[in-house]
């Protein structure tokens, strides 16, 4: 196998695979797959004693008294940055991206930055942020990023793979940089805690972000870990499935920046004596039109306000694809009134980066056509979507009997398997995951050149919108990718709405689908209107909030795209005062709080 993937002698093996005898008799394509590598099975006899959990990454520590910038680190540079060769986070091929059309609303217009070097970074953070192979602000962090400098609270809607991780921390890590010893709970040095592993302090993080998912909370934490760099600012991660014990020892010995899963989270917040929000100062829901669901609004209320928080003291952020009722009300509850929206293109879209491509297959010869299409591929890394698990167990079975270096992932693995099939993943050891829609969104691997849709997405859950979402693992920040997608004749209540993104990122229209696009539309010149179907207008409701004069990224700082007209108390429908008057409420609250995925990821 080619080396091209960069994969580590020490990467761990795929999960679920034996080397037992096939119940599906082998089959050899008449072309070969050897460059694709070798089938690797999992080693069970492995034991969780020392093992590597995503929640044990080597983070920057310095027990220095002099001074709020730590010294140089060769060594863990290497581990959290790569060689210098390798730092590249984003492709080259901006283009369609600089066309993204931003709008903003608020009281305060935010201009834009072009630049990293211009937005006022501490020299520390702009050094990491080199290091970390960000080059050019995506669109959507030219505008968080100054927005979270001034002080703002902030809703983000963006397409995903836009960058929204840095578009968040970067900005609050450089606001609390120079800051750590002041603001930070206390805690004995390193070798106090070497010396007596028992020891712990109550972890008080100034920064919280909670996600849905365990596998984007520990890929959250290793971008933090590489932001955090020299910052003396100690970044943690917790998470439901992975060990508690464990996870509460690293908390245990100072955490000033948390990421978490909602259940993990309320969990160690009962445990007061270890726990607290009593410093924080910025809290940001990743992901939030996932995880707001109703079944979970006790729950996110405990974590907004139950916390020992200090109310008017914490920044609250919304980073989100879509933007439902749900999310609606989350701002209205608890967002300044003078927080500031930033759209990037058209909510729920995805961009020309990615060629999409659907394909006709009868159900009984998916198989046969999945193993074809693979075989007539450039080895790369290529995730394969399923609907179920038990799916994705046969699908990873049939392509390991096959010959093919797979793993796959799903809510029924143990946490073990699920960070090994992930690890191997984006080491190239096992460069194709067949998964559930549990990686559908925020998942960020570098380089995946290939998603298909083995099945696309039921109609009546998740839809279009999860559609979007999985193709999004691919064509990330400038690169360009590739979506192929079987069509069965039980895919005809997505047929509409698959057709319409196709036009709208001027992709083919297959024959089969042609008769679904509307009448009396060009489909070289078509675009959609932002889907607000899941948000049920409520009395005193005035629609869709995000009827804005957009600007396209890329005009200069100058260009007008402050949507709320006039200056602070302007009227601009997202309930800020009028001057001299009361707020108008316009955020709605009903409807659908947007699609949980079957898997259980907390």
């Amino acid at each position: 196998m080619s080396d091209s993937w960069g994969a580590p002698k020490e990467s761990p093996v795929a999960p679920n695979h034996t080397t037992g005898p096939s119940t599906t008799p082998a089959q050899h394509p008449e072309q070969s797959v050897a460059d694709w590598g070798q089938p690797v099975a999992f080693d069970y006899t492995e034991t969780d004693v020392d093992r590597q959990w995503g929640s044990n990454g080597t983070i920057y520590e310095w027990d220095g008294e002099e001074g709020d910038i730590g010294p140089v680190n060769p060594g863990l540079e290497l581990i959290l940055f790569g060689r210098p060769e390798e730092r590249h986070c984003a492709g080259v091929d901006f283009s369609k991206i600089a066309e993204i059309s931003v709008s903003q609303e608020g009281e305060q217009r935010i201009l834009p930055i072009f630049k990293f070097k211009d937005a006022g970074l501490h020299p520390i953070m702009l050094k990491n942020v080199e290091m970390a192979g960000y080059k050019t602000p995506t669109p959507i962090q030219k505008y968080c990023i100054p927005a979270i400098k001034m002080g703002h609270d902030l809703i983000a809607i963006a397409q995903t793979g836009s960058g929204k991780t840095a578009a968040y921390l970067i900005p609050i890590l450089n606001q609390l940089m120079g800051k750590a010893k002041k603001l930070a709970a206390p805690r004995p040095s390193s070798e106090a805690f070497k010396a007596d592993p028992a020891l712990y302090v109550r972890a008080e993080p100034l920064v919280l972000i909670v996600c849905p998912a365990r596998e984007l909370a520990i890929q959250i934490f290793d971008e933090a870990r590489k932001f955090c760099y020299r910052t003396m600012l100690r970044p943690c991660v917790v998470y439901g499935g992975g060990p508690l014990q464990e996870q509460l020892q690293q908390i245990g010995r100072g955490c000033d920046v948390l990421v978490a899963t909602p259940g993990r989270l309320i969990d160690i917040m009962e445990r007061s004596h270890l726990f607290t929000l009593r410093r924080l100062r910025y809290m940001v829901i990743d992901e939030a039109d996932e995880m707001l669901d109703a079944d979970w609004q006790q729950e996110f209320e405990q974590i907004l306000t139950g916390g020992e928080q200090e109310q008017g003291n914490v920044k609250y952020m919304l980073f989100s694809a879509t933007f439902p009722a749900a999310v609606r009300r989350l701002a209205r509850d608890y967002l300044a009134m003078n927080h500031i929206r930033v759209r990037v293109g058209r909510i729920g879209s995805t961009h020309a980066n990615i060629s999409q491509d659907i394909i006709f297959v009868k159900q009984e010869l998916k198989r046969e056509a999945l193993f074809d299409l693979l075989s007539s591929l450039k080895p790369a890394r290529a995730i394969i979507f399923v609907n179920s698990k038990r799916m994705a167990d046969e699908i990873d079975d049939y392509l390991f009997h096959k010959g093919m270096p797979c793993t796959s992932m799903h809510s029924d693995r143990t946490q073990r398997e699920r960070e090994d099939a992930m690890r191997a993943f984006r080491a190239g050891k096992t460069p194709i995951l067949v998964a559930t829609g549990v990686t559908a969104r925020g998942i960020d691997v570098r380089n995946v050149r290939y998603v298909i849709n083995y099945d696309l997405p039921n109609a009546d859950h998740g839809g279009i919108q999860e559609y979007v979402h999985r193709i999004g693992r691919t064509g990330r920040i400038g690169y360009t990718g590739s979506a192929t997608s079987f069509y069965t004749e039980r895919d005809e209540p997505l047929a509409a709405d698959l057709t319409k993104i196709l036009m709208e990122t001027q992709q083919p229209v297959p024959d089969f689908l042609q008769q679904y696009i509307p009448e009396g539309v060009d489909p070289k010149d078509f675009k959609m209107e932002d889907d607000n179907s899941d948000v049920e207008e409520e009395e005193g409701d005035t629609g869709d909030a995000w009827q804005t004069n957009g600007t396209t990224d890329g005009q200069d700082a100058g260009a007008d795209s402050w949507a709320s007209g006039g200056g602070a108390g302007a009227d601009d429908s997202w309930g800020a005062p009028k001057a001299g008057g009361a707020a108008t409420d316009t955020w709605g609250s009903g409807g659908n709080s947007g699609n949980i995925d079957e898997d259980d990821n907390w």
